[in-house]
């Protein structure tokens, strides 16, 4: 089958409003170096870096259903409208660590908009037997958002300020703002069936929820969550991590935004193969098993000082950013059109929830035990998720 022209347009705009939503809330975690030097606690550093995560946890399923209701247009134009204004209070909020966490936390409620949104309208505009490597492009808007963070926060932060960094964020989503509104149109959906006026004694159809008919979204959503911790592991404190082995801050940050464009890299190639294969779980099923290795690895990188933690670390990073892509769009194709945003709410809910006890949880767990303990542990958390990897896949294509 033939994919349309628009869809793709969809996708390019679906990917740029994405990763400037995750530039926004990747730069709390950025300016870790900047708070810890001026004082701050590393745990307390890494409360401050979850607060957009957290923001996104509290509004995710709700933005889903406004957009199984509205469509993703005007949820993903009217989220960037209202993350542009939130940056603007993180601005005006730099110089108090509190209200500029407010800010951060105000600008995940809104980013979530286009976590929902921008995966239903890739969904809705590819077939089945492209979806996976559209998702997988799809899916490159985290690591391009980190990426983009990564080269320009620690950097700014550390030679202008925290507005200063925050510049480029505002102009992102400003601009974004107006092309969404412009230029996506909402895919084509399955008609509703009408709740009509019915005989006594008789009920309109509804769809079926999916959560109810099986345990398949449920095991993924779990699956998902074991395996994000990894990912945001690394993603939160690989900066971190370099700096103690001796690298400078703008270095360290460069290398972390390389190793997330190739993570991005990965994810697209991942999604090819499962449209390849047939199959969405059973390539989740090998991502879950070379997460728990790369994890290991890190352990034993972080004990032996390796001068190749470039290497592995980008290495690491590809590797545990690979499944998002293939569980997000099993969970698209299991909830079917009429519960997908929902369902890819309560997905990225169960991940950034997760990810949230990542930033303050995994900085008090490196304060205790160090990094390489640290990273043996989480690489327990992808074995615990082999078992509930679904045997077969389902979809309503």
């Amino acid at each position: 089958m033939t994919t349309p022209r628009r869809a793709w347009m969809m996708l390019a705009l679906g990917v740029a409003a994405q990763a400037a939503g995750t530039l926004v809330v990747s730069a709390p975690a950025l300016l870790i170096p900047h708070l810890v030097a001026q004082g701050m606690p590393l745990a307390s550093a890494g409360l401050f870096a979850a607060a957009p995560t957290i923001g996104l946890v509290l509004t995710l399923i709700a933005w889903g259903a406004v957009t199984d209701r509205v469509g993703e247009r005007v949820v993903i134009a009217g989220g960037l409208a209202l993350t542009t204004a939130t940056v603007v209070g993180a601005w005006l909020s730099a110089g108090n660590p509190v209200l500029l966490g407010v800010a951060f936390l105000a600008a995940g409620m809104t980013s979530a908009s286009t976590n929902a949104a921008s995966g239903r309208v890739v969904v809705g505009w590819f077939p089945k037997e492209r979806r996976g490597l559209a998702m997988g492009i799809r899916q490159m808007s985290q690591p391009l958002g980190v990426t983009l963070a990564a080269v320009t926060v620690p950097q700014l932060a550390e030679g202008s300020g925290i507005r200063a960094a925050l510049v480029l964020p505002f102009v992102l989503c400003a601009v974004l703002t107006v092309l969404c509104a412009v230029g996506i149109v909402d895919p084509p959906r399955p008609a509703r069936t009408a709740r009509a006026r019915t005989t006594p004694g008789t009920a309109a159809a509804a769809p079926v929820n999916p959560y109810r008919s099986s345990g398949f979204l449920w095991r993924v959503h779990a699956v998902s969550v074991l395996l994000v911790v990894p990912q945001f592991t690394l993603s939160t404190y690989g900066l971190v991590w370099l700096v103690g082995l001796g690298w400078s801050t703008p270095a360290a940050g460069l290398l972390v935004g390389a190793s997330q464009f190739v993570g991005a890299v990965g994810r697209i190639l991942v999604g090819a193969w499962s449209d390849r294969a047939g199959s969405r779980v059973g390539p989740l099923r090998v991502v879950a098993v070379s997460a728990a290795a790369v994890m290991g690895v890190m352990a034993l990188v972080d004990v032996s000082h390796w001068a190749a933690a470039a290497v592995f670390l980008l290495v690491a990073t590809s590797v545990t950013v690979a499944d998002n892509g293939l569980a997000y769009t099993s969970v698209a194709e299991a909830a079917g059109p009429s519960w997908s945003g929902r369902a890819l709410g309560t997905q990225n809910t169960g991940q950034f929830l997760a990810a949230s006890a990542v930033g303050p949880g995994i900085g008090a767990l490196v304060g205790t035990l160090g990094f390489a303990a640290s990273f043996g542990l989480v690489a327990v958390l992808p074995l615990l998720a082999l078992p509930l990897v679904p045997r077969t896949d389902r979809s309503h294509d």
